[in-house]
């Protein structure tokens, strides 16, 4: 492995605790495959297929999160204090991917708050893995490698909203589709679509979810969640009363609205959109 590498995953590694990673668990890296990359008509999954690797947002200047990796941005800051400065001053393509880990085995992965679908990695990518707990942009103190994991059972632990509830993954180096990726799993959503297209040329796997449905009636009851306004601009973006996907990306693709919006229509779609999910009341606006 490169010496930043090395240097990062050493670093996270003393100040790791707890057992040996289950190595049948996967790190899964969530995305929208129809949003806009930021060249003129590209769709997020077709640049994955024709790059055949899984880029960082150092990269490709898109994020389904915040947006602030540039020099002196959180996400910069953060990096830098999480893995002691190995990645200052070199080249952003080995600085890490996120992802989080799927302990729960979810079919619709493990932090779909970042995109209706994902990668999953294979088992040997582990070992250039890091973990924390909570999300770094929340200032983790507890961390883990695949040699020292004990993350998993502070997750389970934590009174936060479902969203939140994922231990985040930090792959370094490259994310090659051909060796380093089990599987694109897409919501059903996208069938027929351009996305599905797509993946025809995918150089790996290509598996479909059970999908997210999200009823706007559920999505209004929970108004406090996300606000008034995107009650009302899901209510709008829906058809027959529900949500899928799809429907969300056409309008982020359309760009008459607030992002910020569209994202927490998003979330909302995400929360309330699974069967497992929609008897559990939300943890409040997050």
């Amino acid at each position: 492995m490169p010496d930043r590498v090395t240097t990062a995953l050493a670093h996270v590694a003393a100040r790791s605790h707890g057992s040996v990673l289950d190595p049948t668990l996967r790190v899964t890296c969530s995305f929208h495959p129809d949003r806009l990359t930021t060249r003129a008509d590209e769709w997020v999954i077709e640049s994955l297929v024709h790059s055949g690797a899984y880029l960082s947002q150092f990269v490709t200047a898109t994020s389904n999160g915040g947006l602030t990796a540039y020099p002196g941005g959180d996400r910069f800051r953060w990096e830098s204090a999480i893995f002691g400065e190995a990645y200052d001053g070199g080249t952003v393509d080995l600085r890490p991917k996120y992802g989080a880990l799927n302990h729960r085995h979810r079919s619709f992965g493990a932090s779909p708050r970042f995109g209706s679908s994902y990668i999953r990695l294979a088992s040997h990518t582990l070992r250039r893995t890091t973990f924390c707990f909570p999300d770094s942009s929340a200032s983790p103190t507890a961390f883990g490698t695949a040699d020292r994991c004990g993350l998993t059972d502070l997750a389970d632990a934590a009174e936060c909203d479902l969203l939140d509830d994922y231990v985040e993954a930090h792959v370094h180096g490259h994310i090659d589709l051909r060796t380093d990726v089990e599987a694109i799993v897409l919501d059903p959503s996208f069938r027929g679509t351009r996305v599905e297209r797509a993946v025809a040329d995918a150089p790996c796997a290509v598996e479909w979810h059970e999908g997210f449905v999200a009823d706007v009636r559920q999505i209004g009851a929970h108004s406090h969640y996300r606000g008034a306004e995107v009650v009302r601009l899901a209510e709008a973006a829906a058809v027959d009363g529900r949500l899928v996907p799809r429907m969300i990306g056409d309008l982020a693709r359309a760009g008459r609205h607030d992002p910020q919006q569209v994202k927490q229509v998003w979330n909302c779609t995400a929360r309330f959109g699974v069967a497992e999910w929609r008897q559990t009341p939300p943890a409040g606006n997050n």
